[in-house]
């Protein structure tokens, strides 16, 4: 309590001591009764949610601090621990999957667990990004608008093996990164209670350096694979090529007809043809390059595991 402030003072035979004393000890039962009132005026879906997240934690860890407890023991027993406790789940992330056993024990040592109730924010997109999170148990809305681009919204669902915050890894994997955090490209929501792996930003650096030293083909194309922000990408890609391919076809096919309709050299088939270069197509039906004819999506930053 906030009155405890002044247990440690002892009083004495002087006035002005005891007199101190006591003004400590009201200020700080004051300061407790304006934080119990300020609670009591939370909203009421504030409060459910404060209990829920309550009986979460106590069915979770029955309210016990293991870090504490395991800081408090030798470094070889707390990484013979911790990786007994966590190199199994630690092993369903395939990021990790393709490490030694001895890299996943120094990986496990810096997790540190963090639990999330339905309707909270792991990530909101625009905010900048401290932590890579990896999910064990419980699933997630992932979604995009691309910054607020009208008309686009993207969105995914992630359980158990995946990840997320990963532009934090290719910033880590920068070595000449500033301090400046980067920003996360997607908002991602709890629609269920959620267990994961933290990892800061110090600790994703020793992270990264295994990575430099496990530079694969393989491992490249699992973050790949694995990154939402990459499947974005690909997706939007895709999408823009297959319009593009729709578009052509369909111009090429209107030409046809028309060039059946209207033999060649006919006045017809000329104002076509200037017509057509007009709109910016070719003699072969090509479009010309154009930034419009890809998607405005950002393609996501290589990572340097080299």
């Amino acid at each position: 309590m906030c009155s405890s402030m002044g247990n440690a003072l002892y009083t004495s035979t002087y006035v002005a001591e005891n007199v101190f004393s006591i003004i400590v000890v009201t200020i700080g039962l004051v300061l407790f009764a304006f934080l119990i009132g300020n609670m009591q005026n939370l909203p009421p879906e504030l409060k459910e949610s404060i209990r829920h997240y309550d009986r979460f934690m106590w069915l979770a860890t029955k309210w016990v601090d293991e870090e504490a407890i395991l800081n408090d023991l030798p470094i070889d027993l707390r990484r013979k621990i911790k990786g007994y406790l966590c190199q199994s789940l630690v092993r369903q992330v395939p990021l990790f999957n393709e490490m030694d056993e001895t890299t996943v024990d120094a990986v496990c040592e810096r997790l540190k667990p963090t639990y999330w109730t339905e309707s909270m924010f792991l990530l909101k997109e625009g905010h900048p990004v401290n932590q890579m999170f990896f999910i064990i148990r419980g699933r997630l809305d992932s979604y995009t608008t691309d910054g607020g681009r009208p008309g686009f919204f993207n969105s995914c669902k992630i359980g158990p093996g995946d990840f997320c915050g990963e532009e934090l890894l290719t910033w880590a994997l920068n070595p000449h990164a500033d301090v400046v955090f980067p920003f996360s490209t997607r908002t991602v929501k709890a629609t269920t209670e959620v267990e994961a792996f933290a990892l800061v930003a110090e600790d994703l650096k020793f992270v990264a350096s295994i990575f430099r030293r496990l530079h694969t083909k393989q491992l490249r194309h699992t973050f790949k694979f694995y990154s939402h922000q990459w499947r974005t990408w690909a997706a939007c890609f895709i999408q823009a090529a297959w319009r593009r391919h729709k578009k052509l076809k369909k111009m090429a096919g209107g030409r046809a007809s028309e060039r059946e309709e209207h033999p060649r050299g006919t006045f017809w088939s000329r104002y076509a043809e200037t017509l057509l270069r007009n709109m910016g197509l070719s003699n072969s039906g090509r479009i010309l390059p154009s930034s419009s004819a890809v998607s405005s999506l950002q393609k996501p930053v290589e990572p340097d595991f080299d």
